[in-house]
Parts: C-alpha cells; sequence; structure tokens
C-alpha cells in the first residue's frame, strides 16, 4: 500500500470515529494509532460522556495503543487524527514517542502541534515527532463545521 493510499484508508477510519462523536454530541474528532499495518488503537472525543477534560480521542487512542503493546512507547507509529491536536494531547504525543502525526485540519486557535503551539517539534524537548497535514481536510472540516452550526441552530 502506497504513503497516499494508506492516509486516506487511515484517515477515513479516523473520520468514521469523528462522526460517532458528532452522534453523540461531542466535538468530531477521531483518532487511529497504526504501527506495521496494525491498528494499535482508535477512538473519538468522549469528554461529555466521561466527564473528563483529558478524554480527547487521541489521549483515549493512545491508551488503548499502549495496552496493545504493553508499553507506553509507541515508537514507529503513526497517530491519525482529523483535526490538529491541542496542547495536551500534543504533549502526550511527545512522551508516547510517536513516530508522525497526520491530521486533516489545523486548529489555528487552540493547535498544540504546529498552528498555535509547535511543541511536536520543540527544540527543548527529547522526541521530535514528524508531521504531514491535509489528509482529507475538506471532509474533516466539513465535519466539524456542520457539528458547530448545528449545535449553534439549537440542534
Amino acid at each position: 500500500m502506497d504513503s497516499l493510499s494508506e492516509n486516506t484508508i487511515y484517515m477515513r477510519m479516523a473520520l468514521r470515529e469523528a462522526e460517532r462523536a458528532a452522534e453523540a454530541g461531542e466535538v468530531p474528532c477521531g483518532a487511529l494509532i497504526v504501527r506495521n499495518g496494525e491498528i494499535l488503537g482508535k477512538a473519538h472525543n468522549q469528554t461529555e460522556l466521561l466527564k473528563d477534560p483529558t478524554a480527547h480521542a487521541e489521549i483515549l487512542a493512545i491508551t488503548q495503543a499502549a495496552a496493545a503493546v504493553e508499553n507506553w512507547r509507541l515508537t514507529d507509529s503513526v497517530l491519525y487524527v482529523t483535526k490538529e491536536p491541542c496542547p495536551m494531547c500534543a504533549g502526550a504525543i511527545v512522551l508516547a514517542r510517536i513516530k508522525k502525526v497526520v491530521w486533516g485540519v489545523d486548529d489555528p486557535k487552540r493547535g498544540g502541534a504546529r498552528s498555535k503551539f509547535e511543541i511536536l517539534d520543540h527544540a527543548d524537548l527529547n522526541h521530535r515527532v514528524e508531521i504531514e497535514t491535509g489528509v482529507l481536510a475538506g471532509e474533516c472540516r466539513s465535519l466539524l463545521q456542520d457539528f458547530f452550526r448545528m449545535r449553534r441552530a439549537g440542534k
């Protein structure tokens, strides 16, 4: 599987997770962690359901992946996420030693990876994370915009 189709396939899976979040009234963000073609973790935002401000898709997927490999180090893994990680999630990504993060849309107001803060490639941290952006950006953006449009309309 070449990189383009691999990114598209895995981002579509992350989008399905994001759709599940939207259906549950959560901000539609989905994440998937893959290593050597094996899905180690997948999740969507569950902050409302779990009443937990840390229950972001990325954090939940990292927890699942670490349990799957029985190690907190997720080296050589790739995280696919529909929206740029926030600072909390970016910090967890660095701590987990994830090799690469692929996301759909930037978050210019709260992005912790590149847009607002550059945590994934910060010179003072002990791990640098490769970044690839814009994968299925239109679909990821539409899902977020539709969700917030409906929320503002009170639906």
